[in-house]
């Protein structure tokens, strides 16, 4: 199995990480979404937001996977928390860095980024396996029920 651009994934799982990325503002939680380049800036369907995230590679810890991911899609370097189990298909960390975390988009993978509450969070990921990952980070921090 090879990613859309061409690099190796593990052949166990879990294949790859999300990194629920929040920060506290005064009015809430707001949280990181990008948007992916691949269909034009338009696009809103599934997968064109997604918190960062990607394959591990063969032999990766999924930890390593998940920071790695952090950095290459948002330019973040934040302390990481698992919030799903490691025997998943797919892990879901969280991060939370602070109110004026500098995002920087360093692929050709994204073409912008957003901070959003929850709600919309929830609405713009898609398909419903991507929101469910945003939703189990959201609750494992007490913002969402």
């Amino acid at each position: 199995m090879r990613t859309w651009d061409g690099q190796p994934i593990a052949p166990e799982p879990p294949f790859g990480a999300t990194v629920v990325v929040y920060r506290r503002m005064d009015a809430g939680v707001e949280y990181l979404l990008l948007h992916r380049a691949h269909e034009g800036p338009e696009y809103e369907g599934d997968w064109a937001w997604t918190p960062p995230s990607g394959a591990r590679h063969p032999g990766e810890p999924i930890d390593g996977c998940a920071a790695r991911e952090l950095f290459e899609e948002a330019g973040l370097r934040a302390d990481i928390r698992m919030v799903s189990a490691a025997t998943a298909e797919w892990a879901v960390f969280v991060a939370e860095v602070p109110a004026d975390a500098l995002v920087t988009l360093h692929d050709v993978e994204h073409d912008r980024f957003e901070w959003v509450w929850i709600d919309e969070a929830l609405a713009r990921c898609k398909p419903r396996t991507v929101a469910d990952g945003v939703a189990l980070a959201a609750r494992s921090i007490g913002d969402f029920a």
